[in-house]
């Protein structure tokens, strides 16, 4: 038997874990139908505002431009795309593989009045940046009378 030395910090995240596998258990009672088998991964996304327009600026490493798909239908931003595993690689050759590959889909609300025809695109270095112009306010128009 091998002597290990006690670790706080180790017993902290097995708690970690064990606490989430307690709940997937609750939740997913089947092992085949647990949260990271269902959907393989969602790209992490920061949305802001600048002068005119809303910016959704979503991570996208690895993904190709070609396999990346912006939608607009009812006030509703769909991104959508699919990361491809490496195929160099036989699957009994891993040590550790901690990247997730397959296909994603995020929905985003967007505000009223928004014109699907001024959104923009632009992918660049795994970061794909999609501008929404802001919606011009309903301001109140004078009416002259004759």
């Amino acid at each position: 038997m091998q002597l290990v030395k006690w670790n706080p910090m180790r017993d902290m995240f097995s708690l970690n874990n064990r606490t989430n596998n307690f709940f997937d258990d609750f939740f997913y009672p089947s092992r085949d139908v647990r949260p990271d088998k269902e959907w393989n991964w969602n790209p992490r996304v920061d949305i802001y505002e600048d002068e005119g327009s809303i910016v959704l600026k979503a991570e996208l490493p690895g993904v190709e431009k070609d396999k990346i798909v912006v939608d607009v239908k009812d006030r509703v931003l769909t991104l959508k795309g699919e990361r491809m595993s490496d195929s160099e690689v036989k699957e009994n050759s891993y040590y550790r593989r901690e990247r997730t590959c397959g296909s994603f889909e995020r929905r985003f609300n967007l505000p009223d009045n928004v014109d699907p025809e001024k959104i923009t695109a632009d992918y660049k270095d795994g970061v794909l940046k999609v501008g929404i112009p802001k919606p011009e306010e309903n301001k109140p128009r004078q009416i002259s009378i004759h």
